[in-house]
């Protein structure tokens, strides 16, 4: 009798709880959205395309995409298992997926209504860095196999950055420009 009651009064958890160590948005408006495109970055900002807290990160080489939250995890995870030797040192996930994605099932007739939220997303264009990896010094080497193994596990094509390098927009990398005094001067030089 006793275990009969205990069972009925235990307080029951929704279908889907959203753990600490899944990346899914708290709370949301609208639990099915549009399926939206991925943005083509052609306005001249070049926000979130250099290192902005770690030492070294990948960013989109190639065409922008849309990661799950599945992806990203795994992605994360590779490179948290590679660089746990180091004390101290961070990864730091640059995007985070906000966008819900409804999939109705195969050979569906056409009508009664949109399909069933499936996964979380996030729509990224080229150029937008997705890992860095910082908190402490990491060797080159170190950081530069996390990342491609983490690269690997991500449906684009990545590169390796550093706080070097050079920011992007789209596919045209931005070079600085020289200062006066790295010109070479239009004078010429007579030597005797």
């Amino acid at each position: 009798m006793f275990s009969l009651l205990r069972t009925t009064l235990a307080p029951r958890l929704p279908a889907s709880v959203r753990f600490r160590s899944q990346l899914a948005p708290r709370q949301v408006q609208h639990v099915k959205r549009h399926k939206g495109r991925v943005p083509i970055p052609i306005g001249g900002s070049t926000k979130g395309t250099t290192l902005a807290y770690g030492e070294w990160g990948i960013r989109i080489k190639g065409m922008g995409v849309r990661f799950s939250a599945k992806q990203l995890t795994t992605a994360e995870e590779v490179i948290k298992r590679k660089i746990k030797v180091v004390k101290g040192a961070k990864v730091y996930l640059r995007v985070f997926p906000d966008i819900p994605v409804c999939i109705k099932g195969n050979e569906t007739r056409m009508g009664k209504g949109k399909g069933t939220f499936e996964f979380w997303a996030t729509r990224v264009p080229t150029g937008r860095v997705i890992f860095e990896i910082g908190g402490t010094p990491i060797r080159e080497e170190l950081a530069r196999e996390a990342l491609r193994q983490a690269a690997d596990k991500l449906p684009t094509i990545m590169e390796f950055i550093t706080r070097s390098t050079p920011p992007r927009l789209g596919n045209l990398v931005l070079q600085p420009e020289p200062s006066t005094d790295q010109l070479p001067s239009l004078t010429p030089t007579i030597e005797i």
